[in-house]
């Protein structure tokens, strides 16, 4: 725990941290790639070059410093960070690397500003938080391991079978080599995988869409241009190939509301809606499904979502939209998922549950359309793909 003093210097020297703490992360990777390269193969290189790695980063600092004693802020901000370092096998003797890599960015950062005390005390606030992350951690692991069908850290799979579910996806199934039981998880999850790319290893994670009680793992998984990972996987990984999973973890699950449920995608952001659909559906509930494509080439599922809306009826209504249709059957579905359009599809008798996920731009704007419609934060849930963050 911090002490008083230890708390007096981050009060006062906050606001400097705060201003300047995207550009304290921004040094941070790259000195810590300097110095410890072998933690490279734990991030997405692309998350880098985008910026969204360190401002995750700077965010979640400032973020435990201003919500430190509020039990319910840190619960939001501790779930997701907690769930992203499980799906990469993090371990405590890791912190040691980013402690020591931080306070030297903000060193290089602050200079003189950074003076022994101060330097104390954001020390002692990044042990307490890290304690406080590697505690739930350890129970995550726990409870993963202790599972029917659970286990801890790498497991060996193997693709059994692959199917090209559009010009952009390809769905990948994996089977256990050692033909054990594989640990259940609830929809709207995601699997971490390990993949061995020209000698270095590549950790990533993706949805499931495959179901809860499978004997095996499905993901989805579009290629990317600038996508090291997902070129790997469509380009050479084939049927038999064995590959390293971690059992699945994911916050973004369904409610236990009896109200209808709302999924909005855009892209590839459907396929954690998959899963989300067929529970709901399953738990009797209504469920309207509004999908964003680019066009029907791109556009994955469409057949499979054809026969639930037939197997259904009325209780899924299912409809979707192409920014850039390319046929004239394409052009009968332009549009995009805008304020007139949610508010068409949006139930009025009671507040649905809604779930949108998609490219960050796609999700602000369907948050501030949900939240002018009148659906409040709590019925509005999202997940980012890459470093956890804010809309807004």
């Amino acid at each position: 725990m911090l002490n008083q003093k230890q708390l007096e210097v981050i009060n006062a020297t906050a606001p400097v941290v705060a201003e300047h703490a995207e550009t304290i992360a921004s040094t941070f990777y790259p000195l810590m790639f300097e110095r410890y390269p072998h933690v490279r193969s734990m991030f997405n290189m692309r998350h880098q070059q985008t910026g969204e790695q360190p401002r995750a980063l700077a965010r979640s600092v400032v973020a435990y410093a201003l919500n430190r004693q509020d039990p319910e802020a840190l619960e939001k901000l501790m779930h997701p960070i907690v769930n992203k370092h499980v799906a990469i096998n993090l371990q405590p003797d890791q912190y040691p690397i980013v402690a020591e890599c931080l306070m030297a960015a903000i060193g290089e950062v602050l200079g003189d500003a950074v003076t022994p005390e101060v330097a104390d005390a954001w020390s002692g606030l990044y042990w307490e938080f890290a304690d406080r992350l590697i505690d739930a951690e350890e129970r995550t692991y726990q409870q993963l391991e202790q599972a029917p069908g659970g286990w801890r850290g790498e497991r060996t799979f193997y693709l059994a079978d692959r199917v090209v579910e559009s010009e952009e996806i390809v769905s990948f199934y994996f089977k256990p080599v050692d033909d054990k039981p594989v640990r259940t998880f609830q929809a709207g999850q995601y699997l971490g995988v390990s993949l061995d790319i020209d000698g270095e290893q590549a950790l990533r994670q993706y949805s499931l869409t495959s179901l809860p009680g499978d004997d095996f793992y499905r993901i989805s998984v579009k290629r990317e241009g600038q996508g090291r990972a997902s070129r790997h996987l469509h380009d050479h990984i084939r049927v038999g190939d064995h590959v390293q999973l971690l059992a699945p973890v994911g916050e973004m699950v369904l409610d236990d509301r009896d109200a209808p449920v709302m999924l909005i995608s855009g892209g590839v952001g459907q396929t954690p809606m998959l899963s989300l659909m067929a529970q709901a559906l399953d738990a009797g509930r209504q469920v309207i499904y509004l999908h964003a494509a680019r066009n029907s080439s791109v556009h994955a599922f469409h057949e499979h979502l054809k026969a639930m809306t037939e197997q259904y009826g009325s209780r899924l209504t299912y409809r979707y939209v192409y920014s850039h249709p390319d046929t004239p059957e394409d052009k009968r579905h332009k549009g995009i998922l805008d304020h007139a359009l949610l508010a068409d599809y949006l139930p009025r008798e009671v507040t649905p549950s809604c779930y949108f996920t998609g490219p960050t731009g796609f999700m602000r704007d369907i948050d501030s359309e949900l939240a002018a419609l009148g659906v409040d934060t709590p019925y509005r849930h999202f997940e980012y793909f890459g470093p956890s963050g804010q809309l807004h």
